[in-house]
């Protein structure tokens, strides 16, 4: 959530927030406003008149049209609303229609939501005088339908929006108007991301970019790679963000229009900017602010390259900017997108006063606009524009960044005035988005002042917002986007570290609980950028009477520790430890796992975890005669392989099985009592540039000796035979013994095939047909070769998300990569006792690992303790 508005990537924004006008089949008259074409649209006139129109009245509609073109939208508007007077004179109710259109998408433009939907109402009305309906008419409604959904959007109706858009669609499918089926596909693709469903906006979007492959170059095929571009840009995928912008850019140049460059442009900057080329991203944004045709324009970019300019430190540059800012904002009539951009500005005079003199840098150039007066000053105003046009939203935004402001400077007290009056308002519309952010400012503000019971219930109330907001936290669309790990992650956070509190409530350690799993579920929607997991919460007494659910959390200063029993009992306790100090103590007791590190000092590290985790409960574990321990740890205490930890007689293993989980809320249902087919593949020859794994075909052959197996080795282990096996015939147990990583960006999270790296997404497909139903869940994933990347400490995010993606109730992995003889050992073992010895899976894998450790040769940890059981451990 980010703090402010973030309109650094306003232009993104504009393409779906603003008026959609699209294309006219017949008619013959096409408007693409920026939410499809850019800031300087092709309007022509219509070939079809009703009746005789005065010239004067031609003249305004025209004029309006070149006002539209040179971004004067309040000119344009002035223009149509005469030429409308024109046309009610002569009772022309088409040209009435067309006009409202365009009046209303202006309107939009400027934020004018109220007057947009006033004028698509007068436009309700004229329709039901019109006759029968024909290609005109049609094409007609469908323009004014993808106003209604704009409006809708804007309005926060967003599945509203999606059926009108499609209805749209519809109309423009039937005439044949394939610019008017590409409109609302773009437009689609922006509901879609606002809904998060982010990978099928991609798709709509690039099933419009190859509808429009074959025809001329256009505004239209612009906008559709631009906005593909985007798109990719806010999926995490820079690169291929960045082809298909410089595709765009090159059909801009080609249709000569420097709007259109200008806006593509600018979204190169954007990319570049996350690659860290810096040098690039100024020279896009210099030559976008040369093409761009208007203030708003300029404006966006000038913001983006003040922010540019303050992250590399370049403080002469800003100080340049800033004063050229204040001008271009006061050329701004009041409207919204003034009131926004003011808010984005006074965030980066913010940044400013943020700076700290390192000895290097000259910070006379900014000196001037590090004053909280200055700051203070743009957002009252921006205040004032809100009331006078009467925007609450508008207007509550203003007063959260006003309020934000004050408490940067520590005055508290003004802070709380102000970001109380924010929250009222947000919450008179209903406004759940800006009720989290106004609502988790004020906790932070109240927490500052000490006001602990007043921090807890308004901190409760942001956490009920975000749980309301679940699809809009990973939304990709920059405005609506709440930045996860800078807003989000300290939201739960916070709320957690004022319930822990010493002499805990049973109230307050449930809460507590409640709020860490919903972290670890954003965490996973943020993971996947995609809402896309059902959670179920779980009563863990009717899971598991002889499992301990443990809860380690890491707040700033120390670690709290939340222990589930059967009973429903909760208990808490903590340890006077920081987060940095637990990081870097745990990359010592990694680095400890290499076979040639001393014993003893490996096993010292692994003590001091067992003494922080479990030694102060082991008591009550006893007592409640525990046998599993399922751990839902928190950010890098992910990456802790429990089962090595040591009490100084004993691992923890050799007392307890132990399983990971991602929350009980995700918790899948127990292994049904069947006969466990398996389905087994995996490669044993080295492949594009990994290792061989000699052990692997003794691996599976003796798999295959337990239970029916059916069998892909090397050459048949390709992505399309896999996808082929896996969605013929249901296997409850699917064995993958080949190289992979397990990383927290998904992008590098794959399995190897023969002939490709299958990517999480790629991997999403294999297990379409039991998420539908077709075929049974899968009861086991193993994948008995793959690793987690070095140095990631959310790498285990890449298990989990293998795991989830298909549909497994439980997935063994492993942390590290582990020699291919003693996993080869490891796994017969395992399958030994869950096929012949019935086992539940986690007591099959601990007495697969005692094995190990009972073997001198594999009696090391390295050998033994990377293997995780994930999901079910039953």
């Amino acid at each position: 959530m980010s703090q402010g508005i973030n309109l650094h990537n306003k232009r993104n924004y504009s393409i779906w927030l603003l008026a959609s006008i699209a294309v006219f089949g017949t008619l013959d008259c096409l408007l693409i406003s920026p939410a499809v074409a850019g800031r300087s649209p092709h309007i022509s006139t219509p070939l079809t008149d009703s009746l005789s129109i005065s010239a004067s009245t031609t003249a305004g509609f025209e004029q309006g049209k070149q006002y539209y073109q040179q971004g004067q939208f309040k000119q344009a508007i002035q223009a149509w609303e005469s030429a409308l007077e024109g046309y009610k004179n002569t009772g022309d109710i088409l040209k009435q229609i067309q006009t409202l259109n365009f009046l209303a998408a202006t309107y939009l433009e400027l934020g004018e939501v109220g007057i947009a939907e006033d004028a698509a109402n007068k436009n309700a009305v004229l329709f039901q005088k019109l006759g029968e309906s024909n290609t005109q008419i049609n094409s007609l409604f469908a323009q004014s339908l993808n106003n209604q959904g704009m409006i809708a959007l804007a309005l926060g109706k967003t599945q509203e929006s999606l059926l009108i858009w499609k209805e749209a669609n519809a109309l423009y499918a039937k005439n044949n108007d394939e610019f008017g089926v590409v409109t609302t596909n773009i437009n689609q693709s922006q509901a879609l991301q606002t809904l998060g469903q982010y990978r099928k906006a991609k798709d709509v979007l690039e099933k419009s970019v190859i509808q429009l492959q074959t025809q001329e170059d256009s505004i239209l095929k612009v906008k559709s790679l631009e906005s593909l571009g985007v798109a990719l840009q806010n999926l995490g995928e820079p690169l291929e963000s960045k082809q298909v912008l410089e595709e765009s850019w090159k059909v801009s140049r080609a249709i000569n229009s420097s709007s259109a460059t200008s806006s593509v442009l600018f979204n190169l900057g954007n990319v570049a900017k996350d690659l860290e080329q810096y040098d690039v991203a100024a020279q896009y944004y210099q030559r976008s602010f040369e093409l761009a045709a208007n203030p708003i324009d300029q404006l966006d970019i000038q913001l983006n390259q003040l922010r540019l300019a303050l992250q590399i430190k370049q403080f002469d540059q800003a100080g340049a900017i800033i004063p050229d800012i204040q001008n271009n904002l006061q050329l701004l009539s009041t409207s919204r997108q003034r009131i926004y951009t003011s808010i984005n500005f006074a965030e980066s005079l913010l940044q400013t006063s943020q700076v700290v003199d390192d000895g290097d840098r000259n910070l006379t150039a900014i000196a001037d606009y590090q004053n909280p007066g200055l700051m203070i000053g743009v957002l009252t105003q921006a205040v004032r524009d809100a009331r006078e046009i009467g925007d609450i939203r508008a207007e509550a935004y203003a007063l959260q960044q006003l309020g934000k402001t004050y408490f940067t400077f520590n005055e508290l007290s003004e802070a709380a005035t102000i970001t109380k009056k924010a929250l009222d308002l947000a919450q008179s519309i209903n406004t759940n988005d800006l009720t989290a952010r106004t609502s988790s400012q004020l906790a932070t503000i109240q927490k500052a002042q000490g006001n602990k019971t007043e921090a807890i219930a308004t901190y409760e109330l942001a956490f009920d917002q975000l749980q309301t907001l679940r699809r809009d936290l990973v939304a990709v669309n920059p405005d609506v986007q709440f930045e996860f790990k800078e807003n989000i992650e300290p939201i739960y956070r916070s709320y957690v570290d004022l319930l822990l509190q010493p002499n805990a409530s049973q109230a307050d350690l449930q809460q507590a609980r409640a709020v860490m799993e919903a972290l670890q579920l954003a965490e996973l929607d943020d993971y996947f950028r995609d809402a896309c997991l059902d959670v179920y919460p779980v009563n863990l007494e009717e899971v598991d009477q002889q499992a301990a659910i443990i809860y380690p959390i890491l707040l700033g200063d120390r670690l709290e520790i939340i222990v589930s029993l059967p009973d429903k009992t909760l208990k808490n306790f903590s340890a006077p430890v920081t987060r940095d100090q637990l990081e870097a103590r745990l990359e010592r007791f990694h680095s400890s796992f290499s076979p040639g590190f001393p014993g003893d000092r490996h096993r010292n590290y692994a003590k001091q975890f067992y003494d922080w985790l479990i030694q102060p409960i082991e008591a009550e574990l006893r007592a409640a005669d525990i046998q599993t321990l399922v751990f839902i740890p928190d950010s890098f205490l992910r990456n802790i392989p429990m089962a090595a930890l040591y009490d100084g007689e004993q691992y923890l293993i050799e007392k307890y099985s132990i399983a990971i989980s991602p929350g009980l809320q995700l918790f899948p249902q127990g292994i049904n009592q069947q006969k466990l087919d398996v389905f087994a593949g995996g490669l044993s020859e080295a492949r594009q540039g990994f290792e061989s794994l000699p052990g692997l075909n003794k691996e599976i052959g003796l798999i295959a000796e337990q239970a029916k197996s059916l069998v892909l080795l090397n050459q048949n282990f390709t992505y399309d035979n896999l996808i082929e096996t896996v969605n013929d015939q249901s296997f409850p147990v699917v064995h993958l013994a080949t190289h992979g990583q397990f990383s927290s960006d998904p992008d590098r999270t794959f399995l190897l095939a023969w002939d490709q790296r299958i990517s999480l997404e790629s991997f999403d497909r294999l297990f379409e047909k039991r998420r539908l139903g077709i075929l049974d869940p899968i009861e086991l994933l193993v994948m008995s070769a793959c690793q987690t990347a070095q140095g990631d400490n959310r790498a285990v995010l890449g298990l989990s998300g293998f795991a989830l993606r298909s549909g497994a109730k439980s997935t063994l992995g492993s942390l590290w990569p582990v020699s291919d003889e003693s996993t080869t050992e490891l796994m017969i073992e395992f399958y030994d006792q869950l096929l012949n010895q019935n086992q539940s899976k986690a007591e099959a894998l601990r007495q697969a690992q005692l094995k190990l450790l009972r073997d001198p040769t594999y009696e090391h940890p390295f050998f033994w303790s990377a293997f995780i059981l994930v999901g079910n451990w039953l």
